[in-house]
């Protein structure tokens, strides 16, 4: 019994036609827009589901266009299923891409953490090929997103972004704040001029940030401190995340778009297919999603796939025993013969069965 059987007439066909073909220029559409965001976002992975959308849906498209025709139908009708087992591999492919989305913002997280802190190291080294970019990449990154350090400000306490270009070594009080450090680094309770908020009333205090006998009227356990406090990580993986979690929710409307043309194209196909009379385009048919029940089409597709198995292994044997080496006798458990090869000892076959001779005679 076939799932979801639907009786069409000439007119009802057209219908279903025209609309699959409109929904088609509609996926072709998203499509565009799958490969846009892969061309700002995830290139890898989003370009090639956006190239391999448009090129489906314009297919699907044409077919629609032509089955109006029967004669040019008929040139597309042997390659259809085909299309429709790629069209439902596409559709599955697509659904692990908006998961994907979903599911990257966990190793961003420890990315992103990574990274800043790999940063934060190399401010200093504006002299140094290849880190000379780092110090205005991170100060545009604090001031865009609002943020400051990796965690909280207090993460520029724990390293050493000043260069020793600017470094006074004859001061007493440098040398002291090195050789007090064990890794020789200078460190200082200060934040770049990035960390600072424009909406402070108070000008920015960046330097001596714990030292409230430095600044007047100033304590910075109950102040409010005029930088950001929120960490850069916090800040990015929010941003991020929320683009991704966007994508992965457009992808997954794509892929509802993609499912419901993939339907429609199978009962263009199926009612085209089974018209009552095949001389008379204008005679009824019936479309179906499935030719058989869900569980029938799962029997035959495992029966199939069982019956290749067993194919390729009786290739195997029969390859096997044709390239092994002589002997006797040699018996291939999947024929109704026996390869018998040639020996000292000649073989004759008799109604009782085989029977061995020696070269002098008879036994």
């Amino acid at each position: 019994m076939a799932l979801l059987p639907v009786k069409f007439d000439l007119k009802k066909r057209v219908k279903l036609a025209q609309t699959v073909w409109f929904m088609y220029w509609f996926a072709v559409l998203a499509g565009v827009l799958v490969l846009s965001m892969g061309l700002h976002f995830l290139p890898n992975l989003l370009i090639l589901m956006g190239l391999i959308a448009c090129s489906i849906n314009v297919f699907g498209g044409k077919v629609c266009y032509d089955s109006l025709d029967p004669e040019k139908f008929a040139k597309w009708k042997p390659m259809l299923k085909t299309y429709l087992v790629f069209c439902v591999g596409f559709n599955a492919l697509l659904l692990v891409t908006a998961l994907l989305c979903f599911l990257m913002r966990i190793p961003m997280q420890f990315t992103l953490a990574e990274g800043l802190r790999n940063g934060m190291r190399y401010y200093k080294d504006t002299d140094t090929p290849g880190r000379c970019y780092m110090k205005r990449t991170l100060d545009l990154m604090q001031i865009e997103f609002r943020c400051c350090g990796n965690d909280n400000y207090r993460d520029w306490f724990e390293i050493q972004w000043v260069s020793n270009r600017y470094l006074d070594f004859s001061s007493k009080e440098v040398r002291d704040r090195i050789g007090s450090n064990v890794d020789g680094q200078y460190l200082m309770d200060g934040v770049p001029f990035s960390c600072c908020n424009p909406s402070s009333p108070r000008p920015c205090i960046q330097a001596q940030m714990t030292n409230n006998s430095a600044h007047y009227s100033y304590d910075h356990y109950t102040e409010d401190l005029n930088v950001w406090k929120r960490g850069c990580r916090d800040a990015l993986l929010s941003y991020y995340g929320g683009m991704m979690s966007t994508i992965g929710a457009l992808v997954i409307l794509v892929t509802m778009l993609e499912a419901g043309v993939t339907v429609g194209m199978q009962y263009v196909h199926s009612s085209l297919s089974n018209l009552a009379n095949p001389e008379d385009p204008e005679s009824e048919s019936e479309g179906w999603l499935l030719e058989k029940t869900v569980k029938e089409t799962f029997t035959d597709i495992m029966d199939k796939m069982k019956s290749m198995g067993k194919g390729s292994k009786v290739e195997e044997d029969i390859g096997f025993a044709q390239h092994a080496p002589d002997s006797p006798l040699v018996s291939l458990p999947y024929c109704n013969h026996m390869i018998v090869s040639r020996s000292p000892l000649q073989n004759t076959h008799t109604p009782g069965g085989y029977k061995r001779r020696s070269r002098g005679g008879s036994d």
